[in-house]
């Protein structure tokens, strides 16, 4: 057996915190966040990106390629509704690293405050430390967009 041990990585950390205003009920915006994070997932640009996630403790959140095959990205470790869900697991990195996600949701009189955190530790790649603010930027939007269109249908009624 012959093993190398000559390249020496390091492990890195990062956070990235956001905060959006939407204006939706609470209910909605949670709703919402759950169904952006599933099956109507999007990538910046609009691509579809469909994932499921399974709303319960110790639920899982994946990509569901068909014929047994997928990517597992994380699994629920809280979800409150409608304040507080955080997913744990590699996201899409497949290497050593351990990621922390939280959306916590408040309600602010006729809008709901959304504040997104996300913590990463491990051989974390440059692309995705330098690229996922701008990811989780848009699904954050995503979020927005969709929850404010849910609610304008149901004031309609």
């Amino acid at each position: 057996m012959k093993s190398d041990t000559s390249e020496r990585h390091s492990v890195e950390s990062f956070e990235i915190c956001k905060e959006i205003e939407i204006s939706a009920p609470i209910e909605i915006v949670f709703e919402t966040t759950l169904d952006e994070l599933g099956a109507e997932g999007q990538m910046p640009g609009g691509k579809p990106f469909p994932m499921k996630i399974e709303a319960w403790p110790g639920g899982r959140w994946y990509r569901d390629l068909g014929d047994n095959s997928g990517h597992l990205w994380g699994h629920v470790q809280v979800i409150k509704p409608p304040t507080l869900l955080e997913i744990c697991g590699p996201l899409m990195m497949s290497y050593p690293a351990l990621n922390h996600l939280q959306y916590r949701l408040k309600a602010e009189g006729g809008i709901t405050r959304l504040a997104f955190l996300h913590r990463a530790v491990g051989l974390i790649l440059p692309e995705h430390r330098d690229g996922l603010p701008k990811g989780w930027g848009y699904g954050l939007e995503r979020i927005r967009e969709l929850a404010e269109g849910k609610n304008r249908k149901e004031t309609q009624r």
